[in-house]
């Protein structure tokens, strides 16, 4: 049976996913009763009746937490290795009403609330977003964790606890403010907190020399607390836990000071240790923020590693056996330090030898790139690492050493190679090569992002190891991206088909028979405009802005970066407006162009053309001239239960980065589900959707990844394609002369600088943008034949299957999860 807070007297429950009986987790309305009754008296009510919104949604899911945590748990009987997946966010969004669906208990619970007269629709709204992540990263974990429970892949995620998230998002006078985003985290109803599992985590200090062996004393100690979240498999019965660590001191207060009348002072040091779980990616921009950054990744890779110890021994396992139980999964080069964290703890605990440490370690670790962009790819000052890990360090040094062997036997007297190749060079480390040396697989995120990885990220290591280097194609939940998110479409297709989906998403093909069914499209096309009128009345309430929902809904939701490129969309809704006013009687159909995204605080480029973005739909939506027929919207503080709404009402998804530059991209995915046609470049999961769907029913343009490198290559003289494009020139130019910034000539500085001969447009903007609008032509020509519209969109749904997360996980357990080593 299940056990959603994971207590269990006589095994320790994480060992193993946890199973459900089947006869006794139907919904239970006398349990359900008394489980809600002791949530309001704790409330100090005397009546369900006196609970506001917010009280009746705590209340539900503490009740619901509850009955979940008393069936008391039993252990799977599976051989499979376990899955330990460290990343630095999970965006998991809303949970109660996903769990409700997976459990198999909404409508019994809506239909026991209604005896109280209350809407379970109602109280679920009242839930907040964990802020847990930020963007694509986090939200593909939570689609993975999902999908683990779904298949039965034993795993726990391991992550930090948040107490402010990135942040929370508004914008003032079109620029964004970054506030911190309190989800009442100490409040959570869905956390369990077990004292039992803390962690001691040491940082600092140094080095000694005790009977001829490194023993590391660290200057400063601090605790990792346990809080665990349920992950619940969809009516299978498995829950598995994200397990988030909360950073404490063990003595936060300091009584001494306290008697000495040193008031202020008396909780700095558990002040001082909250700071690491405060905020998810501190900015990095000064030194404290770097300090902060790596502390914070330090103390999850050790939290994580001394649970997973733990788990391995308390199942009556030898240290020896590590690797052939368990699998440590590395999401990006964040918790890259958990690979020296084991090798310290093999070495100076377990008293291994350096080779056997070594070879235990090699065949434990996992690394998944998601991304090619160097930024991205982290590099450590030693100096700073030395000064908080001075152990970690010299294992580092080793192991950089031991490297520098194997790559001078296979290129001998090769400098360069070694340069590229080497763990610490310049006095700098880097994690991702430290990632790939260390593991056993090493895997992209899409067909063109592997090939990628292959061919000009990580050549010279696929020459020495390639049997490490693997493809598995990202994936989304349909149970959240469907299911939960659209549940009309969701009933339709399930009508349609008469047969299971959500666990089988190929069977989605069978909706092709339907491509031209005239009932079918009326159906479709309905639930589709009936999405349009529920967002266009939620984005009144939240923004002010009226839109019409009958208009093409063109979205545009994702992390903003200048290689996504969502000033190329703003080129072209300047270049639409222009027409627009210049040509009233112009065939264009009307369209509302939406924007999510937030920019990291410390990227003012990124946040430049966010408040440029805000500037220009301000001219837009108030110009009598246009009307309804162009409307731009930048829905501020973007997060899972926003994309909710944004994604089933899409009509047009926008993935328009360029070529070779996105690992995969997953909001193409959901939109793509849920019926909206892509206008994207040959980038990422593109080009798989692309091979999926048709060619017919997507929009494809620009230049590929081959043809980048060539006019790269070749000298890109940014200027030179506005010279030879006056439409192009006409439309930087309202940019400049002041038109959408109430007359600042400087107001886009940023943006422009970076589009010009001096920023070398270096995601090639310029070079794309004609082809983009001569995209956007199609898109319209489409869209004036709704029946061939909704046909190409029936078609897109119809042909998602592939990008089912549950497919995802069954290859990492087929090629590396499960795989021979």
């Amino acid at each position: 049976m299940i056990s959603a807070r994971a207590h269990c007297d006589h095994i320790d429950p994480l060992s193993f996913f946890q199973d459900i009986n089947h006869d006794t987790a139907d919904f239970n309305p006398t349990q359900f009763t008394a489980a809600l009754t002791r949530q309001w008296q704790r409330f100090g009510l005397h009546d369900a009746q006196e609970m506001n919104p917010a009280q009746w949604w705590q209340a539900l899911s503490g009740a619901l937490a509850d009955m979940l945590a008393a069936q008391p748990a039993r252990p799977a009987t599976t051989e499979l290795r376990h899955v330990n997946y460290l990343s630095m966010e999970f965006l998991m969004g809303r949970l109660t009403g996903n769990n409700l669906l997976n459990l198999g208990w909404y409508d019994a619970v809506n239909d026991a609330l209604a005896a109280w007269n209350v809407s379970l629709t109602d109280v679920l709204e009242n839930e907040t977003d964990p802020a847990l992540g930020n963007g694509g990263l986090g939200r593909l974990e939570a689609c993975f964790l999902d999908s683990m429970a779904n298949v039965g892949q034993p795993a726990t995620g391991y992550g930090l606890n948040y107490q402010y998230g990135l942040f929370r998002q508004r914008f003032e006078q079109g620029a964004q403010i970054e506030g911190p985003d309190d989800w009442q985290r100490d409040r959570y109803p869905w956390f369990n907190h077990n004292a039992a599992l803390n962690v001691r985590v040491g940082l600092g200090g140094k080095v000694i020399t005790v009977e001829g062996e490194p023993q590391w004393q660290p200057a400063v100690e601090l605790v990792g607390e346990a809080w665990d979240l349920p992950v619940v498999g969809y009516e299978n019965g498995i829950s598995q836990p994200l397990r988030l660590w909360q950073a404490k001191h063990d003595q936060p207060f300091n009584l001494s000071r306290f008697n000495d009348g040193d008031f202020l002072r008396v909780e700095q040091q558990g002040i001082d240790a909250e700071k690491l779980t405060k905020v998810l990616y501190p900015n990095d921009n000064h030194q404290n923020g770097k300090k902060l950054r790596l502390m914070q990744q330090y103390f999850q890779c050790a939290c994580a590693l001394a649970d997973i110890l733990r788990r391995h021994h308390l199942a009556g396992r030898n240290i020896e056996t590590l690797a052939d139980h368990e699998v440590i999964q590395l999401n990006d080069t964040h918790p890259t330090l958990a690979i020296p964290e084991l090798m310290r703890l093999l070495l100076d605990e377990h008293q291994l030898s350096w080779d056997r440490a070594w070879q235990i370690t090699q065949h434990t670790f996992a690394y998944t790139n998601h991304t090619l962009m160097p930024e991205a790819l982290e590099c450590w000052d030693v100096r700073l690492v030395r000064s908080l890990l001075p152990r970690h360090m010299m294992i580092i040094n080793t192991l950089n050493a031991q490297l520098k062997t194997a790559v001078t036997a296979r290129w001998p007297d090769d400098d360069a190679k070694w340069a590229k190749l080497a763990l610490v060079h310049n006095n700098q480390l880097r994690m991702a090569n430290l990632c790939v040396t260390s593991g056993f697989a090493v895997n992209g995120v899409a067909a063109l992002h592997s090939k990628l990885v292959v061919q000009d990220l990580f050549p010279e290591y696929h020459q020495m190891w390639p049997e490490k280097f693997h493809n598995v194609t990202n994936g989304i939940t349909p149970r959240r991206w469907s299911n939960q998110c659209n549940p009309a479409l969701s009933a339709l297709i399930s009508r349609t088909l008469q047969k299971p989906w959500l666990n089988d998403l190929d069977a989605l093909q069978g909706l092709e028979a339907f491509a031209d069914d005239a009932v079918f499209h009326a159906e479709y096309r309905a639930i589709k405009q009936q999405n349009k009128v529920a967002l266009a009345q939620w984005v009144k309430q939240r923004t002010g802005i009226e839109i019409d929902p009958t208009a093409l809904f063109d979205v545009q939701i994702k992390r903003l970066h200048e290689y996504k490129r969502q000033h190329l969309s703003l080129l072209h809704i300047i270049a639409l407006w222009q027409t627009l006013v210049t040509d009233p009687q112009a065939n264009r159909a009307p369209r509302v162009v939406l924007f999510g995204a937030k920019a990291a605080p410390g990227y003012a480029l990124a946040k430049n053309i966010i408040y440029a973005i805000n500037k220009v739909a301000e001219v837009i939506n108030q110009d009598p001239r246009i009307g309804d027929r162009l409307k731009v919207v930048f829905i501020p503080d973007y997060n899972v239960s926003v994309a909710e709404r944004l994604i089933p009402a899409a009509d047009l998804s926008e993935q328009i980065s360029t070529a070779g530059k996105e690992a995969s991209g997953t909001g193409n995915m959901k939109l793509a589900l849920n019926g909206a046609l892509t206008i994207g470049t040959l980038d990422g999961a593109n080009v798989e959707i692309a091979e999926q769907v048709g060619s017919e029913n997507i929009f494809i343009f620009g230049h590929t990844v081959e043809q980048v490198v060539a006019l790269k290559t070749g000298g890109y003289a940014p200027d030179q394609w506005r010279k030879k494009d006056p439409q192009l020139n006409q439309v930087l130019q309202a940019l400049e002369d002041g038109t959408f910034s109430q007359g600042d000539l400087h107001a886009f500085d940023a943006m422009l600088h970076s589009l010009g001969p001096e920023g070398g447009d270096p995601y090639l903007v310029l070079a794309d943008f004609q082809p983009y609008l001569d995209a956007q032509a199609q898109v319209e020509r489409l869209w004036s034949d709704q029946e061939a519209w909704t046909r190409a969109t029936i078609l897109n749904t119809a042909r998602c299957g592939m990008f089912s997360s549950d497919r995802a996980i069954r290859d990492y357990q087929q090629r590396i999860w499960q795989a021979k080593r």
